[in-house]
């Protein structure tokens, strides 16, 4: 007889998602690895060195984005653990956020020419904040989908291997089209970093790839709906409970070391980003072509990594492959960095430098990429033994925690690269042969010691984290699955 599907049915029962399922979970992360891609990596050198904004405002205006984050984040998670609807939990909040988010993040690379210098401080305000809460109604859900997806300890993994594969490289090549395409000299622009047209055009095209990747993910998931779990019976929503059960769902000691963990890595990462393009165009004096090639570079790491990150699941666990990734993959991030202080490399503009620093930089983001895949996973696993104790699942909760810090902290980390680029007294609006070298070494100083430190604590975070394979299995048999 033929199974007759039910929103309650167990995805055990079931079998595991099939390949076309993981890739339309997978490319859903386009959207926010290229909406995160644009903000971390463009918009402090677009709105900063281009538009001519003071840094420390663009860090400020995004300061002020987060703080509306630390409200919606909790509660978009919230209620899609809990939403009663014919499309279930999370696909009603997915396809609602598909233009709004498309809609704002062109607007964001294409500022009103009324506006100049820090005059445009309210308009970035007001752009982050839409954009980083209509993309968290989109990631949160989306996200959350892989813990209903499957139970399975290795098939989470292999799950969240697709969705890291296609947001990495779906970011990357966003960026890569833009700075082999967009981001050009012209007649009358020397550096293409410095060319507003072509910033333009980027934010056109990115909201489209924007909207066709939460269409896609939300379209192709669509038919697993009635497999995936069901939202808790109907009650009385009011703050009060919503903070509790927030509170109560979140006092877990491992999702405590992840959300360390996230926390710590986040400041890290920001900083990081938000320094890249600094570090590519003044510090290492690559054209943008080289950035270029660089960005393109990480589709190697991604696939690289998709290839990895199952393995090392199921060989050495979670926990012990995260922790051993880690620490090879964030020793060597500031590497090309402390080598050039200490005159190791070679100098800006010898044919050996830039294949050195492509090489290197392949090689760790891969393991960046793996280590991300692994801690994703790591926070699914979370859900079980957090549902033993409060009889909820909460999915949407963990992952928008976690999503909130990310986001939030690595918005504290952006600020962080602006206030190394005032200790550092890099100038403001100029081209990379008027930067002096004492700002240069002072930037690859400032910046080495910074972000080691920060991912090493990370690492430590880490070791407090208990579910291995054994104990994830346990937790199924608890709950009779």
């Amino acid at each position: 007889m033929a199974e007759t599907p039910a929103v309650s049915t167990p995805v055990a029962e079931i079998g595991p998602p099939s390949l076309f399922t993981k890739i339309a979970y997978g490319v859903g992360s386009v959207a926010y690895g290229v909406k995160n891609n644009g903000f971390d990596y463009f918009l402090l050198i677009f709105y900063s060195q281009v538009m001519g904004v003071d840094a420390p405002l663009v860090g400020m205006a995004l300061l002020i984005a987060l703080m509306f984050d630390a409200v919606s984040d909790p509660l978009v998670g919230y209620m899609s653990d809990n939403t009663h609807s014919r499309w279930g939990r999370r696909h009603p909040y997915m396809y609602f956020a598909a233009v709004p988010v498309a809609v704002s993040y062109f607007f964001i690379w294409n500022p009103p020419d009324s506006l100049e210098g820090n005059e445009l401080f309210p308009y970035i305000t007001m752009l982050a904040i839409l954009i980083r809460t209509l993309i968290t109604l989109y990631e949160v859900p989306s996200s959350a989908l892989v813990a209903e997806l499957s139970d399975d300890y290795d098939q989470r993994t292999k799950l969240l291997s697709f969705r890291y594969f296609f947001g990495w490289t779906g970011g990357t090549l966003m960026a890569t089209f833009a700075l082999t395409t967009l981001l050009v000299p012209t007649e009358t622009i020397e550096n293409g970093m410095f060319n507003i047209e072509g910033f333009g055009q980027m934010g056109l095209v990115a909201s489209l790839v924007i909207f066709t990747a939460i269409m896609l993910s939300a379209t192709g998931t669509h038919s697993r709906i009635p497999y995936l779990r069901s939202p808790p019976p109907k009650q009385k929503i009011t703050i009060a409970r919503i903070f509790r059960e927030l509170f109560e769902t979140l006092a877990n000691r491992s999702f405590f070391a992840l959300f360390l963990a996230a926390l710590f890595g986040a400041v890290a990462t920001g900083i990081a980003a938000g320094l890249a393009y600094y570090l590519n165009t003044f510090f290492w004096g690559f054209t943008t072509d080289q950035i270029g090639v660089i960005s393109i570079s990480v589709v190697i790491s991604a696939v690289l990594a998709f290839t990895l990150s199952p393995y090392i699941s199921r060989r050495y666990g979670k926990k012990k492959g995260v922790i051993g990734v880690g620490i090879v993959a964030f020793s060597t991030a500031p590497l090309p960095v402390f080598l050039r202080l200490i005159d190791v490399l070679p100098a800006n503009g010898d044919p050996l430098l830039f294949p050195i620093v492509v090489t290197m930089t392949v090689l760790d983001v891969a393991l960046i990429i793996c280590f991300q895949t692994l801690m994703a996973s790591m926070i699914a696993d979370v859900v079980e033994e957090s549902e033993i104790k409060t009889k909820r699942r909460s999915e949407g909760v963990f992952f928008a925690a976690v999503t909130f810090t990310r986001k939030f902290v690595q918005g504290f980390g952006v600020v962080s690269a602006t206030a190394i680029l005032t200790v550092a007294n890099f100038p403001p609006g100029v081209l990379p042969a008027d930067v002096p070298e004492e700002a240069l070494f002072r930037l690859g100083a400032l910046y080495v010691p910074a972000v080691f430190t920060i991912w090493m604590i990370m690492i430590g975070c880490l070791a407090m984290y208990r579910i291995d394979r054994e104990k994830h299995e346990e937790n199924l048999r608890s709950l009779g699955r």
